[in-house]
């Protein structure tokens, strides 16, 4: 295992691990305890937690022109620097007394964490082919989850015995977050499993039409996450009246269940594919959305926060791997960071308007909205088709692919099989 650790993508694989864990850990305890800090510590009320989620969001509606005016920097680098940025923004939460002085510290951490979000998709789909990519990424899904599930019993634990504070929490995640970007500046150099002695080509802009259903797949659900995100929590402790141990206990389940559950959904997601899954995952949202919205009873608003938590992470993972079918290598990180923008755009409306709405009728509004937004995203599903849908650029690409492949057949068969057995080693993970 040791010198299999040793080799490029082994060694990538590693780090990546450390840097999801670290990361997975600093967003859970954040998460965990911010809608009780907003509320408690803060005075925020309803409509706040809309207009915070807003300006939140900004920075990833801005995020297209962010990675293309640093589009020379490599993957592994622009990465660590949005962690050191999601650090300081975590470790300075706690110096805010009111709407307009955390707002600064949202919008910082809020760059790096958007950053991340399209980066570890890239990263953990260069360590191995595309047909093998919804695995890796289901295994790397897993990792966050086992940091996050440590987060919530930390938080639980402390919060209860009385051993951590609000402001004391930040600081911690911003020191994991500083530990994700130390670790992932050492990632190599990597392309489809194999080593590149120099990093890819980043184009600084892409939007092409052969990437239309990904751009619809994000902006579509940029609308329904941003809802549940902005008052999901919110309406278990404002309706409900749960407190930080509950909210705990509560994340805690959710993260634990998908643990155990995220490396086998990935290889469901490479074996029936995007079309079939994504359209799975839309029907449980309208469920758990609907369910969410006409509960008067916390058990089944709790059974219906837990399904939809479980199932959400899935949708930007078939999304990605979606794409990565779809686009040339080089297309793949400015594209991913689009989809991101355009998400986005959803992101920053949707939250401000449903915070206004807020003010007229109940909470029930913005969730049926929600599952309205999964219904259109669930048309569009269907009309998936990978192997049709490829881009000329990446007919070319693997036209060219191909060639060498026929020159060099068993050097080449010898470099597609050890990235992919250094994967399955370097990580086990659930059972098909």
């Amino acid at each position: 295992m040791v010198s299999r650790l040793r080799t490029p993508v082994g060694r990538g694989f590693a780090l990546v691990t450390i840097a999801t864990a670290a990361t997975g850990f600093a967003m859970a305890a954040q998460q965990n305890i911010v809608a009780n800090y907003f509320e408690r510590e803060l005075g925020l009320v309803g409509p706040q937690f809309g207009y915070i989620t807003a300006i939140r969001e900004v920075p990833g509606f801005l995020l297209i022109f962010l990675t293309a005016l640093f589009y020379r920097l490599s993957l592994p680098r622009l990465t660590a620097g949005a962690l050191v940025l999601l650090a300081i923004g975590y470790g300075a939460f706690g110096l805010s007394h009111s709407f307009w002085t955390v707002a600064p510290w949202v919008i910082l951490s809020s760059v790096g964490y958007h950053t991340w979000l399209q980066t570890q998709y890239a990263l953990g789909m260069s360590l191995t082919t595309e047909n093998r990519s919804g695995a890796v990424l289901g295994r790397l899904a897993a990792v966050n989850n086992a940091g996050a599930l440590a987060a919530m019993l930390v938080v639980l634990l402390t919060f209860r015995a009385g051993w951590l504070t609000y402001r004391t929490t930040f600081v911690l995640c911003g020191a994991l977050a500083l530990v994700a970007a130390v670790a992932i500046v050492g990632f190599p150099n990597l392309r489809n499993g194999e080593v590149r002695q120099q990093a890819a080509r980043r184009e600084p802009l892409v939007l092409r039409r052969d990437y239309r259903y990904y751009y619809a797949l994000s902006l579509l659900d940029g609308g329904r996450q941003q809802i549940f995100f902005s008052f999901g929590l919110w309406v278990l402790v404002h309706r409900f009246g749960l407190d930080v141990p509950a909210i705990s206990a509560v994340l805690l389940s959710v993260t634990a269940l998908s643990m155990a559950t995220s490396t086998w959904i990935g290889r469901v997601l490479d074996r029936h594919g995007e079309r079939r899954m994504l359209a799975v995952v839309n029907v449980a949202y309208v469920a758990a959305l609907a369910g969410y919205a006409l509960a008067d009873h916390v058990t089944l608003a709790l059974a219906c926060y837990v399904t939809y938590s479980f199932i959400f992470p899935f949708s930007a993972l078939g999304a990605a791997t979606y794409l990565q079918k779809i686009a040339p290598h080089d297309d793949l990180a400015p594209t991913l960071a689009m989809g991101l923008t355009m998400q986005h755009a959803a992101a920053v409306a949707v939250p401000v308007a449903t915070g206004f709405v807020l003010n007229y009728v109940g909470y029930q509004v913005p969730f049926l909205i929600a599952a309205a937004f999964a219904s259109l995203t669930f048309t569009v599903t269907r009309r998936l088709a990978p192997e049709r849908q490829k881009s000329a650029r990446r007919r070319q690409e693997d036209a060219t692919r191909d060639t060498r492949t026929a020159v060099a057949a068993p050097a080449t068969r010898r470099l597609e099989r050890t990235p992919a057995g250094l994967v399955e080693e370097a990580a086990p993970g659930g059972t098909d």
